[in-house]
């Protein structure tokens, strides 16, 4: 009646198997020779989270205790 083991074990070699899988795809990818190129919401979105994690560390130094290094903490306004 326990099998939990069983399907531990099913469950890590399906993800050895996907491990397996993204490595394949990423070699042939690189044995085409093109070079990565990102599309329009990939950008989109690496730049949003890029701006996100920069107002993240302005409100931190803005709000928190002065033991964080505000050195290059800006006083704009966030509205705007």
């Amino acid at each position: 009646m326990n099998n939990w083991h069983t399907e531990y074990t099913a469950e890590f070699h399906r993800r050895e198997l996907n491990k397996e899988m993204e490595q394949i795809r990423l070699e042939e990818l690189a044995m085409q020779g093109k070079p990565y190129r990102p599309g329009r919401f990939q950008r989109i979105m690496q730049a949003l989270g890029a701006w996100l994690v920069a107002i993240g560390e302005d409100l931190q130094c803005r709000y928190q205790s002065p033991a964080v290094d505000c050195t290059r903490s800006s006083r704009r306004s966030y509205a705007s």
